[in-house]
C-alpha cells in the first residue's frame, strides 16, 4: 500500500491519468492526497472531480481557492471569471451529489504516523499545529452547515490581515479561508499580504514567504501544500511545494510519503491549458 501527495491538477485530467500510470497506481490498494484546486482552467474539471469523488476513502484532498470558486458560482454568490472553465460541471446531471461532495473536503488534513501535514496554500506563522486544526474544524463547520451559503456571500476580502484569538464571526472565517487558500506571503509583523504572487525574489521589500517567516509556530511540521505555481519545487524546511504549474504548461508532481522510496519525487510534463501566469 502507497501513499502519494498530488500537486495542483485544475482539471488537467489526461495529465493526471499519466501521472497515476507513471506511479503505477493501484486504487484498490494506495492512496491519494491532493494539495486541492482539483477544478478551473484546465479541459475537464468533471471528470476530474467524478474520478476522485469515486476514490472514497482512498483519496484525501483539501480544497483550494478554485474549489472554492466553483461552489460560491454554483451557489450563485460569485461571477464566473475570464479563464473560467467549470461549465461542464455546473451543468452535469450529477453536480449537487459532486458538490454537496467537494463542500464536505477538509481544509487539513494531518497524519502523525507518516508526519506530514497537508494544506493548500499555508499556515500564519501564529498558528502551530493545535491552532491550525481548531480553525480549519471552524471553517469546515461553516461549509458544510445550513449556513454556507451566508459564508460564502461573505468569504471574499483581504480583510482582516493579521491573526488574533479575538477574531470572531466572519471576520475569523475570512481570516482562516485567506490563510488555507490563498495566502503565499507575510509582512514583517506575520500579517497577510494577498498582493504579491510573483515567485520568492520578486515581491516588495519586508515581504516573506509565509514558510520562511522567523518563529513560525509551525516550523516543526512537514508540510505540503499547492497553490504557488511559480516557487517551484521545495524539499526542504520542512515544508514540500507540490503546485509545479501543470495548467500553465509545467509539470504535474507526485511525491511518495511512505516506504522504502518515500521522499521520491514523480512527474508528468504538461502541454498547457492556459497562458502562463499566476492565479
Amino acid at each position: 500500500m502507497a501513499v502519494f501527495a498530488i500537486g495542483d491538477v485544475q482539471g488537467c485530467h489526461d495529465e493526471l491519468t499519466q501521472l497515476l500510470e507513471r506511479i503505477r497506481f493501484d486504487s484498490a490498494e494506495d492512496t491519494l492526497w491532493f494539495t486541492g484546486d482539483l477544478v478551473n482552467r484546465g479541459p475537464r474539471s468533471l471528470e476530474v472531480l467524478r474520478y476522485v469523488r469515486e476514490l472514497g476513502d482512498h483519496a484525501i484532498c483539501v480544497l483550494g481557492n478554485h474549489d472554492l470558486h466553483l461552489l460560491a458560482v454554483a451557489a450563485g454568490t460569485a461571477r464566473p471569471k475570464s479563464g473560467d472553465t467549470l461549465d461542464a460541471v455546473l451543468s452535469a446531471p450529477d453536480r449537487d451529489e459532486l458538490l454537496h461532495w467537494l463542500r464536505h473536503r477538509p481544509l487539513l488534513h494531518h497524519d502523525a504516523a507518516l508526519g506530514y501535514t497537508l494544506i493548500h496554500a499555508g499556515l500564519p506563522p501564529q498558528w502551530d499545529l493545535g491552532t491550525a486544526k481548531a480553525c480549519a474544524r471552524e471553517l469546515e463547520a461553516a461549509l458544510r452547515g445550513d449556513g454556507h451559503l451566508e459564508f460564502f456571500r461573505h468569504m471574499y476580502g483581504n480583510e482582516p490581515r493579521l491573526w488574533s484569538p479575538s477574531l470572531a464571526g466572519m471576520q475569523r472565517l475570512r481570516f482562516v479561508v485567506n490563510c488555507f487558500t490563498r495566502m503565499r506571503y507575510c509582512d514583517a509583523d506575520g500579517g497577510l499580504d494577498l498582493k504579491a504572487k510573483g515567485a520568492p525574489g520578486s515581491q516588495s521589500p519586508g515581504l516573506l514567504p509565509w514558510f520562511e517567516m522567523p518563529g513560525r509556530l509551525s516550523r516543526e511540521l512537514h508540510i505540503l501544500f499547492g497553490h504557488w505555481s511559480t516557487v517551484g519545487e521545495i524539499r526542504d524546511r520542512n515544508v514540500h511545494s507540490l503546485d509545479t504549474g501543470c495548467v500553465w504548461g509545467g509539470r504535474l508532481t507526485a511525491l511518495r510519503l511512505d516506504g522504502d522510496d518515500s521522499g521520491g519525487w514523480y512527474c508528468v510534463d504538461c502541454p498547457g491549458a492556459q497562458r502562463p501566469g499566476t492565479d
